[in-house]
């Protein structure tokens, strides 16, 4: 068990927390009873010691900047966020079982940046098996089509990690199968060959995952020079050749030097050219994270009866994988025909079935967000694994091979159903 009062009482990780802290919502974790109140701040070096005096083992920061972080609370319209949001940095969250192909990813995405003229950006170790990426929010232009860049989160992520995902996702492929053959890669996660290809190549996304869907509005990641409690590492930054060579020793607690900053401190507007190229890209491939316009939303709800095995099973309750799980089901339900208060009646009966039930500020923070979409979006396809095979709620029916999307489930199977019935009449 790490000794998380001594490491914290170090003066210059004190320093380093609450530094990286500034305009950001603060979250901190107890060892043994979940995350403290929200929202919170870090303003003195000594709130750390304190903090950990009292039992926080960890400390997680915010993507957004915020005037007073203190004005926060659940439930917010967006005009509220837009208005006490004064910026945002870019976290690309690489998560991976495999430390391996984490640094390969982490590697390539620093190449991709620098390919877009970006010098200044921040690594770091996340404290588990993989690594953050920080683009700060200053190398952004002030506008981007028209509309005021501070606006465009969690929109900005999502869209510059999807870009970024389709420029390395064939070196990463090669990358990877380097390291490991298909054949070892699924048999040490208990699944099949085919489950890690698509089109008969293997897909890295299926073993690797670039985290950008789940980023919402208050999302959180693990700040620099905090613990992760469960592997008693520290999540530390690296330069790029630090990287390269890193390995599990260097963040153990009793190796830590603080002698680096995540997020540099710069006056340039670097990322100009990639979220630019990253909106204009997505936008002329159709991929573009809030449009789906293949679907319908029917006038009518359909009834659970029509459900695919995946929605049926993750409504019994998981143990593992509910935030996503939610972002499914939300997205589903809007898909599928149910109103507001129907949807949060669903959400709030699933989530007393799991085993430990997310926090009501969560999903109301959820619901605020999906209630402010103008257009509705599909859930991931099937083929995503870490949202069906990883979660466990892949369960798959003699319907599943004529689908690609759960929403395409409910509707194929209640149009040739009620098809079959009309003939019999």
């Amino acid at each position: 068990m790490p000794n998380f009062l001594e490491y914290y009482s170090r003066k210059e990780v004190q320093k380093a927390v609450v530094s990286a802290a500034k305009n950001k919502e603060v979250a901190v974790k107890y060892l043994d009873e979940g995350f403290g109140k929200r929202p919170d701040v870090l303003q003195f070096n000594n709130d750390v010691l304190e903090l950990a005096k009292s039992g926080v083992t960890s400390f997680h920061l915010s993507e957004e900047h915020w005037s007073n972080p203190l004005l926060l609370k659940p439930g917010m319209t967006k005009n509220q966020l837009d208005d006490l949001r004064i910026g945002w940095d870019c976290i690309l969250d690489i998560d991976c079982k495999f430390l391996e192909f984490s640094k390969e990813a982490a590697l390539l995405l620093a190449e991709a940046l620098k390919f877009h003229d970006i010098k200044n950006f921040g690594i770091k170790f996340s404290g588990n098996s993989g690594f953050h990426l920080g683009i700060p929010f200053e190398s952004f232009p002030e506008k981007v089509h028209n509309q005021d860049i501070k606006l465009l989160f969690p929109d900005g992520v999502r869209v510059i990690a999807s870009y970024l995902k389709n420029l390395i996702s064939a070196p990463l492929s090669e990358k990877i199968l380097k390291i490991s053959k298909i054949e070892e890669i699924a048999k040490v996660l208990s699944k099949n060959k085919s489950e890690l290809l698509i089109k008969n190549k293997f897909n890295p996304f299926s073993v690797l995952e670039i985290d950008s869907v789940l980023i919402s509005s208050r999302h959180m990641y693990r700040a620099p020079y905090s613990i992760n409690e469960k592997k008693g590492l520290v999540s530390i930054p690296l330069t790029l050749s630090q990287l390269k060579n890193f390995e599990l020793k260097q963040a153990k607690i009793e190796n830590v030097e603080v002698d680096l900053e995540f997020l540099p401190l710069i006056k340039k507007q670097e990322a100009s050219s990639l979220i630019i190229q990253a909106f204009d890209s997505i936008k002329k491939e159709e991929k573009i994270y809030h449009l789906s316009k293949s679907y319908d939303t029917p006038k009518i709800k359909i009834k659970e009866e029509f459900f695919p095995p995946c929605i049926i099973h993750g409504l019994n309750g998981l143990e593992d994988g509910k935030k996503r799980f939610l972002f499914i089901l939300l997205n589903f339900l809007k898909k599928s025909g149910y109103d507001y208060e129907q949807i949060e009646q669903i959400i709030e009966n699933w989530n007393k079935k799991n085993k430990q039930p997310l926090k009501q500020g969560y999903i109301n923070s959820q619901l605020s967000w999906h209630k402010r979409q103008k257009d509705t979006i599909l859930p991931p396809n099937c083929g995503n694994n870490s949202y069906y095979l990883d979660t466990e709620i892949c369960k798959k029916d003699n319907w599943c091979k004529l689908i690609t999307n759960p929403v395409n489930y409910s509707s194929r199977k209640l149009r040739i159903l009620t098809q079959n019935t009309k003939k019999k009449k």
